[in-house]
């Protein structure tokens, strides 16, 4: 029998077309079937929820986090974010650290977030594979998995500068960094000749798995996640995919708008943020939360970022909204959170707004998400309900992984 749930009688926000007043979505076995108005269909046997007063949004698109690798309040013990002891990670996945007991998604659905891009850190040139995930669900990570093969993080910039320098290694200078990521991405040309020239010949091939990673880089099947600040490294970041023919994606981008315009003509996205930070160091100097605003004016496809743990991931909306205050319009905000990242990151298959064919991930909120008072009431991943009133409590609660066991903790 088919799992039916309606959310009615809400203000629908679609954010892929226009809002809705009375709207109705229906979600059919984890997709969304219908979002229409009030003379929308509600199938038999459905679920219904009344969003009578409420705003009815998808979830959030978290594209560039460490939930779950660098755990809040873990400390070191928790922190699996860098593998810094090979400038050259192409090997490493993000997926192998992800604790989804960690804290951070619990503060992810009551932020709205049913999407999240875990990335490895910027400790490296070449951090490894990253992996998109719903933040809630599923018995084991695997079952949250959305996308598992996504991108690959790198870093330009201070980061690999400090890390591999204070060990006086490469890389310790700027050049250094750039010659590490030609240098891995020469020998990955290489490995993929010699691969294809093996089965051509139907002969055995000795398979390395961070060539096989940045081959895929190549070929265009993994994005390029690249972090940088600093308008020079972006430049060196555009150099070096334009030198080797991949899909850049700017991460960070503090500087970005010096040169926006570059990034627009050559349809270059930015994964904008944090925005709640201090200037920690010298390529964040020039940080400000206008910034932003200055690239979607120029026409630059944006996203924004937590960081999380930088900033902590139900705290994406509320940098939305500042930057709002600093000159972004409303609209463009909420598509950088939904749309937006879904598109750049090639999940809008699945994700970032609501029509049919789409994941049932939707969010019912007091009100606008982008004013500073409304609340999350429910979150539904894929039409289950995740996030949900508490009868007993003033705030809703998380559905806990240890109810499908009729336990009511953990705890014996």
């Amino acid at each position: 029998m088919a799992r039916i749930i309606a959310v009615t009688g809400g203000y629908v926000v679609p954010v892929s077309s226009d809002p809705i007043e009375n709207g109705t979505v229906v979600v059919t076995d984890g997709v969304i079937t219908a979002v229409g108005g009030p003379d929308t269909a509600v199938p038999d046997g459905a679920e219904v929820v009344d969003a009578t007063g409420s705003w009815v949004v998808p979830g959030f698109v978290e594209s560039h986090g460490h939930l779950g690798v660098h755990e809040d309040g873990e400390g070191w013990s928790g922190n699996d974010t860098n593998e810094m002891t090979d400038p050259n990670g192409s090997r490493f996945r993000a997926l192998d650290g992800i604790d989804i007991e960690e804290v951070g998604f619990r503060d992810a659905l009551r932020g709205g977030v049913t999407t999240a891009v875990i990335k490895p850190g910027s400790g490296n040139p070449i951090g490894g594979r990253t992996v998109a995930i719903k933040t809630w669900g599923g018995r084991t990570v695997d079952e949250q998995i959305l996308a598992a093969d996504v991108s690959v993080k790198s870093a330009l910039g201070e980061n690999p500068k400090r890390v591999y320098g204070d060990k006086k290694q490469t890389p310790s200078t700027r050049l250094g960094v750039a010659s590490v990521l030609r240098d891995a991405f020469v020998a990955a040309q290489t490995y993929a000749d010699k691969r294809t020239a093996a089965a051509d010949k139907d002969e055995p091939f000795e398979r390395d798995l961070g060539k096989e990673t940045l081959a895929a880089v190549l070929s265009g099947e993994l994005l390029w996640d690249q972090h940088c600040h600093r308008h020079d490294d972006i430049a060196t970041a555009i150099r070096l995919s334009e030198e080797f023919g991949y899909a850049l994606i700017v991460n960070h981008g503090t500087e970005a708008h010096k040169i926006a315009d570059v990034l627009a003509e050559k349809q270059i996205p930015v994964i904008f943020g944090p925005l709640l930070t201090s200037r920690s160091k010298v390529e964040l100097r020039d940080r400000a939360i206008g910034n932003l605003a200055l690239l979607a004016e120029a026409g630059v496809k944006v996203a924004i970022t937590t960081d999380h743990p930088v900033v902590p991931i139900d705290q994406i909306r509320l940098q939305a909204i500042l930057a709002v205050r600093d000159g972004l319009s409303a609209d463009t905000a909420l598509q950088a959170l939904t749309t937006n990242p879904a598109d750049i990151l090639r999940l809008n298959e699945r994700v970032g707004a609501l029509e049919p064919g789409r994941d049932g991930d939707v969010v019912v909120w007091s009100g606008d998400p982008l004013a500073v008072d409304s609340r999350v009431q429910r979150v539904f991943i894929e039409g289950r309900a995740v996030y949900e009133p508490d009868p007993d409590a003033a705030s809703p609660r998380v559905v806990e992984r240890w109810e499908r066991f009729g336990r009511t903790s953990w705890m014996a």
